[in-house]
């Protein structure tokens, strides 16, 4: 198993640069289904936050995504920080689907499994959240804001709310180095 020098952090210590990084390139969800397969999928939405008293991520997966196909499988997953010079990972993970193509060996980065749940982390991303699905709701029509709607999903394709209780925040030594301005 690769850990590298990641250390343990609080698990709102890096929640100005994932909201940073989330309007500015995205961030890296990795999940893994039955087969045990990494994939990887380019996110601009999400929240980082308290609920239930305790540290969760929140993510938006389509329902025609392949990374719903493995969280469902599977109930995990991880949000990685990219580094500086990923632009060309969140491009393809945001344009390219997992069903036809393995996007990790593509461009040459590394699956290793978390240490709290058996969903992959990208080792070339300095931070990554460890998160298990505590509970889910499908967006369904006529249950947004009506301007929201009409500009999200124009032609349907709804998202799953997936709120991930945070099991554990990793990050290595000079981390903060490493993530983009």
């Amino acid at each position: 198993m690769i850990y590298l020098t990641r250390t343990r952090v609080d698990p709102f210590d890096f929640v100005e640069e994932t909201h940073r990084l989330m309007r500015n390139g995205g961030l890296l969800l990795v999940s893994a289904g039955k087969d045990g397969k990494p994939n990887a999928m380019t996110i601009g939405w999400g929240l980082v936050g308290t609920m239930w008293r305790q540290p969760f991520f929140t993510v938006a997966v389509r329902l025609s995504r392949y990374t719903h196909k493995l969280i469902e499988e599977s109930g995990e997953f991880t949000v990685c920080l990219p580094a500086k010079g990923m632009e060309r990972a969140l491009e393809v993970c945001g344009t390219k689907s997992g069903r036809d193509m393995d996007k990790l060996k593509e461009l040459g980065l590394t699956a290793a499994k978390g240490r709290e749940v058996d969903a992959p982390y990208i080792v070339e991303c300095p931070v990554h959240y460890e998160c298990k699905v505590a509970y889910k709701t499908e967006l369904k029509p006529g249950q947004l804001e009506r301007t929201l709607e009409e500009d999200v999903y124009p032609g349907g394709n709804y998202h799953v709310l997936y709120f991930g209780h945070i099991k554990g925040v990793y990050a290595e030594g000079d981390a903060a180095e490493k993530l983009p301005e």
